[in-house]
């Protein structure tokens, strides 16, 4: 069973992860996700997770109330219950989380330092890749049968 440490190593950008003040402005994190092809931040306190900020918070809470994204800081509308990973935890378990708990991102964790970022596009990606290794060693064993 795979790991989240191995999606972050197989990932060519797997410890980078954009981080953004609870004091910037929401005009600040869509050029972040505009520059860098991102759909969430990472809010920061200094040195601590106090939040993200998604393109879902985006929508939902800038559009729908019609706030001015150059005059809201991310503090107002991100989300501060923030579902975290460790390195050590199997995809399942976040394919698990992301489902119950409607996200599509996770920060990882590890003691209380920030060190990457996955998405479902990474989870689903290292899903598939187990089950197509699953079915070869299958065809391979089903092969020395005959």
């Amino acid at each position: 069973m795979n790991t989240v440490a191995k999606i972050l190593k197989a990932k060519a950008t797997g410890k980078s992860v954009w981080t953004i003040s609870k004091d910037a402005l929401v005009t600040d994190a869509l050029k972040i996700f505009a520059e860098n092809k991102v759909g969430s931040v990472v809010v920061m306190n200094g040195a601590s997770l106090v939040g993200i900020f998604t393109e879902r918070d985006f929508a939902y809470k800038m559009g729908v109330n019609a706030k001015d994204p150059s005059q809201t800081k991310i503090e107002e509308v991100m989300t501060s219950k923030v579902i975290t990973v460790e390195p050590k935890q199997s995809v399942n378990i976040c394919m698990a989380l992301m489902t119950e708990h409607h996200v599509r991102h996770l920060p990882v964790v590890e003691g209380s330092h920030l060190v990457g970022m996955i998405s479902i596009g990474d989870v689903v990606k290292d899903m598939i890749e187990e089950l197509q290794f699953m079915v070869v060693q299958l065809e391979k064993y089903i092969q020395g049968l005959r």
